[in-house]
């Protein structure tokens, strides 16, 4: 199971000092959530946050888009330093589109789901995709509690994976903790995004604690 903190969570005045905790902690990704006030109700990062990370970590950037015009950023994201670009099927019409987009600009493509949005939306395009990510709380503020029906959904996109053969990534957020984190891997998640659980001590031994959590399940 890959780590991928979230930055929404840590210490806003010391955000390149926490960066550099989490990637001498062994984080696997930086995950940055970009919020325009519309999709969600709320703002945090944007390209200039990106861009002054960039250089002083080797991280890769799992850049999570909850805006309404995803296409505006995925260029300017890239230009930043972005790795994968993560986009809501709930905020466009053109879902191929969209993930054409992010590969031409040189980034991995991931497709977002909302905790109400069924895996229907996005079958078509799952050949395409680096990885999905499913929502497990509703998305735009940290510190929420776990969906327990998420679970069926990322059994279901671990089924359709395992039948079809293909590569993504299952990539689940909101609410993950050590007891969460297992859950979704048995469920068939390869990715964990956690930020109020990682900053709620010291960042190093939180990870750590996901990280053996998760392992102790492959045992």
């Amino acid at each position: 199971m890959k780590i991928a903190p979230s930055i929404l969570s840590a210490d806003f005045a010391n955000l390149g000092r926490d960066v550099q905790l989490l990637e001498q902690a062994g984080a696997d990704y930086l995950h940055i959530d970009i919020m325009d006030g519309h999709f969600v109700p709320n703002l945090s990062f944007g390209m200039p946050i990106v861009k002054a990370l960039r250089p002083i970590t080797k991280l890769p950037f799992d850049c999570h888009l909850m805006v309404t015009d995803p296409a505006a950023y995925i260029q300017p994201l890239a230009t930043a330093g972005a790795t994968m670009i993560g986009f809501h099927a709930e905020a466009t019409p053109h879902i191929f589109r969209i993930i054409q987009q992010i590969k031409q600009a040189g980034c991995r493509a991931e497709v977002v789901v909302n905790p109400g949005t069924s895996l229907s939306t996005i079958e078509e395009v799952l050949p395409l995709v680096d990885s999905i990510l499913v929502m497990t709380v509703n998305p735009g503020f940290g510190g929420q509690k776990f969906l327990p029906l998420m679970l069926k959904k990322i059994q279901r996109l671990a089924e359709l994976k395992q039948r079809h053969h293909y590569n993504f990534e299952i990539e689940v957020d909101g609410g993950i903790n050590q007891t969460t984190i297992k859950r979704c891997y048995r469920a068939g998640a390869t990715i964990a995004v956690a930020g109020s659980f990682v900053f709620a001590a010291e960042p190093a031994k939180q990870v750590n604690l996901l990280r053996e959590a998760a392992e102790a399940e492959q045992l």
